[in-house]
C-alpha cells in the first residue's frame, strides 16, 4: 500500500496498513475471549460496513459462541441519521444472551443508539460494543464502547469493509481521504445580525455556494417538487417540518452543486439533531463542517437593526419590536444551544458582529484563513 488511490471524485492515501489492522483483530478477540471465558455469546454484525472485520475478527473466536448479520432500514430518501424502522436479521429470541455488536467504526454513535433502543425490550444478559476504529472527537453518545482496535481522528477513511458511495469496501488496508476538503460553513446569528449580507461576501470570496433554509423551502414549494409539497402539508397544518424533509432538502441542493468548493448552512442547523444529521449526510460525501461561525450582536442593537430594517422590506415582524425581541427570545433559548454541539467539536468561532460591514467581514475572513 503505497500509492493513493481515486475512488469517483475523491482521492485517498495509505492510512493504516495490513499487520495494524490484523494486530488490533487480534488483540480484540483474545480480549473477549478472556472476558467471555465459560459464556456463548451471540455477536451481531451490522452491515454493510462490519463484514471484513467480522470475518476476520471470528476466525480468532476461540470460546462457543453464535453469529448472526444484521441491516438497519430507514425511510427511503433520508440519510443515514434518519429514523430507523428496523433491525433486519435479528433472531428471534435473544432473550437472556449476552450480546456483541460488532461495528466497522463509531463516530457520532447515532446507529448505536438506535441499536441499543431496538434491543432495550429484550431481556438480555449483557450488552457490549466490539468496533475496528474509534473516533472519540466524534462520538456523542453515552453508551461505553467495551472493545476497539484503532482510535483515529475525525477523518473520512475507507478500505476494509468502509466505503465511499459503495466504492473501496474490498480493500485489505484503509485509506484516508487526501484532497484537500470542501469548505463548509454554518453561518449562525440572531435575526438581524447580517447573515445574508456577510453570506454573499463569503461567497465570492471563497466561491462557496450559500444554502438558506428559508430559499431552499420557499423554492421547493415554488416548484411544486415532491418535498416542497410534502413540507406545505406540515406548514398548512402549523406544524414544524420533520428533519428527515429539511435535510433531504439540502441533500437535494448539494447534490445539484457537484462543482461547489464549499457550503454555507445558513439557518440550519437549529437543533443538536440535525447537526448530526449534517455532519453524516456530509461525511459520506468525504466532507465536514469546518467551522461555525457566529455573529454575535447585543439585543438592542438587533432591534434598532430591524426596526430599520422594516422601512425597506416592508416585513410586519420587522416593524413591531415586540415580535423581534420574542424572535431573539427563541433563537437565545432554542436554537443557539447548536453552538455548543460545534464547540465540542472545536469548530465554534464567535465573531463580533458591531461595526461597519467591512470590518466584520474582515473578521470573518480572518477566521476562515486561520484553518484553510
Amino acid at each position: 500500500m503505497t500509492q493513493k488511490i481515486i475512488l469517483g471524485d475523491k482521492t485517498f492515501e495509505p492510512y493504516i496498513y495490513a499487520n495494524a489492522i490484523q494486530e488490533a483483530v487480534s488483540r480484540m478477540a483474545s480480549q473477549i475471549n478472556e472476558d467471555y471465558n465459560g459464556k456463548k455469546p451471540l455477536f451481531i454484525c451490522v452491515l454493510n460496513g462490519s463484514f471484513m472485520f467480522t470475518a476476520d475478527l471470528m476466525k480468532q473466536i476461540q470460546i462457543q459462541n453464535e453469529v448472526c448479520f444484521v441491516k438497519l432500514t430507514s425511510y427511503q430518501g433520508v440519510s443515514s441519521s434518519g429514523k430507523v424502522l428496523e433491525l433486519i436479521g435479528l433472531p428471534q429470541n435473544i432473550s437472556g444472551r449476552d450480546i456483541i455488536i460488532l461495528e466497522d467504526i463509531v463516530d457520532t454513535g447515532t446507529t448505536l443508539e438506535k441499536l441499543y433502543s431496538m434491543l432495550d425490550p429484550f431481556d438480555i444478559n449483557s450488552l457490549a460494543i466490539a468496533t475496528l476504529l474509534f473516533k472519540p472527537s466524534a462520538y456523542q453518545k453515552k453508551y461505553p464502547i467495551n472493545y476497539y482496535g484503532i482510535k483515529i481522528p475525525n477523518t473520512f477513511v475507507v478500505g476494509f469493509g468502509l466505503d465511499y458511495n459503495e466504492a473501496g469496501r474490498n480493500l485489505t488496508e484503509i485509506y484516508k481521504l487526501t484532497e484537500k476538503s470542501m469548505l463548509n460553513i454554518v453561518l449562525f446569528g440572531p435575526p438581524g445580525a447580517g447573515k445574508g449580507t456577510q453570506a454573499s461576501r463569503l461567497v465570492e470570496e471563497y466561491n462557496l455556494f450559500h444554502l438558506s433554509t428559508g430559499d431552499v423551502f420557499r423554492a421547493n414549494i415554488k416548484g411544486g417538487t415532491e418535498l416542497g409539497q410534502l413540507a406545505k402539508s406540515f406548514i398548512d397544518k402549523g406544524q414544524l417540518v420533520p428533519d428527515e424533509v429539511t435535510i433531504s432538502m439540502l441533500e437535494s441542493e448539494v447534490e445539484k452543486n457537484p462543482q461547489a468548493q464549499g457550503f454555507i448552512f445558513d439557518g440550519f442547523p437549529r437543533t443538536t439533531v440535525q447537526a448530526e444529521a449534517l455532519e453524516s449526510f456530509l461525511s459520506h460525501r468525504g466532507a465536514s463542517i469546518g467551522l461555525m461561525l457566529a455573529l454575535d450582536v447585543d439585543e438592542e442593537e438587533l432591534v434598532v437593526r430591524l426596526l430599520n430594517r422594516a422601512k425597506d422590506s416592508g416585513r410586519a415582524d420587522d416593524a413591531d419590536e415586540g415580535i423581534i425581541r420574542d424572535r431573539i427570545k427563541v433563537y437565545n433559548e432554542h436554537t443557539a444551544v447548536v453552538a455548543d454541539y460545534y464547540a465540542k467539536e472545536g469548530k465554534y468561532v464567535k465573531i463580533d458582529g458591531v461595526g461597519s460591514i467591512d470590518d466584520i467581514t474582515s473578521r470573518l475572513f480572518e477566521a476562515i484563513n486561520a484553518v484553510v
